[in-house]
């Protein structure tokens, strides 16, 4: 993911990922003794300690996302893990703060965690990457123009196909699942399930397929016979008017029905590449 990536679904790593972090979880030197202990002679109480040390900072990334779907604890003991990988990752002798270190690699895990556990149906990963990248251009342009973005301007904000951008747009429907007995509102008021959104089933679908095989039976039948049965099942003629229309016998006419219905039964068993 390029430059304009995002790390959650509407939060990016601060520039400076140390700053801010509550005080009683800033580096002291006894912080450093503790990952000298631990990574020096494996002393796994040290380890401890230095997790329920920066747990505060854990908490504080956790908040951020209470107002997704998740529960916060699910949230938190995703982020805790985090913690453990930066605790054991960090190396103490190359110096710089464990904040800095550490936030970039517990956001980084709950990412993660959003991306590939917290879809109600299956995204293939690179849809789910591209989705949260969206989102979060999503957030980035609203908060700097003021209003949504087009799919345009996203397309030429993240230097992406506007095909890409759809499909990132559509993949998102599937964050979330609804029950279709849940209770809707509407703005007139009334009530109901999304149930009673679904249309009811058409008796006449089944027609269908017999229409289209019909169609394709009648095509093969010569014109006269073609031009009689419309008029009989279309027009509602009787055999008489039909005799009429067309200079023939009211008998010649109850013939020539009885020989193409016939003949439409018998094309309409035939399997297509036999007729």
């Amino acid at each position: 993911m390029g430059q304009r990536s995002t790390l959650s679904l509407t939060h990016r790593i601060p520039r400076d990922p140390g700053r801010g972090v509550p005080r009683e979880v800033r580096d002291t030197t006894e912080s450093r003794e503790l990952f000298v202990a631990w990574q020096q002679h494996g002393d796994e109480l040290a380890r401890e300690q230095l997790v329920e040390r920066y747990m505060p900072l854990v908490r504080q990334l956790a908040r951020r996302y209470v107002r997704t779907s998740e529960p916060f604890e699910d949230i938190l003991q995703v982020a805790s893990v985090g913690l453990l990988h930066a605790v054991d990752r960090y190396d103490v002798e190359r110096g710089g703060r464990f904040a800095t270190f550490a936030v970039p690699t517990i956001l980084g895990e709950i990412r993660r965690y959003f991306r590939d556990s917290s879809w109600a149906l299956h995204v293939p990963r690179a849809a789910k990457e591209r989705a949260l990248e969206v989102r979060g251009a999503m957030s980035s342009l609203s908060t700097l123009h003021g209003r949504s973005p087009t799919a345009s301007q996203l397309a030429e904000y993240l230097e992406l196909d506007i095909e890409l951008v759809f499909d990132a747009l559509a993949a998102t429907q599937a964050h979330d699942t609804c029950s279709l007995d849940a209770p809707r509102h509407t703005e007139d008021g009334s009530s109901g399930s999304y149930a009673d959104t679904l249309g009811d089933e058409d008796e006449r679908l089944d027609l269908i397929e017999c229409d289209a095989t019909l169609c394709t039976a009648i095509a093969e039948l010569p014109a006269r016979d073609r031009l009689i049965l419309r008029m009989r099942f279309v027009e509602e003629l009787t055999q008489s008017e039909i005799a009429e229309r067309i200079g023939i016998s009211q008998m010649q006419v109850s013939r020539l029905l009885r020989r193409s219905l016939d003949r439409l039964r018998e094309l309409a068993e035939l399997p297509a590449e036999v007729r």
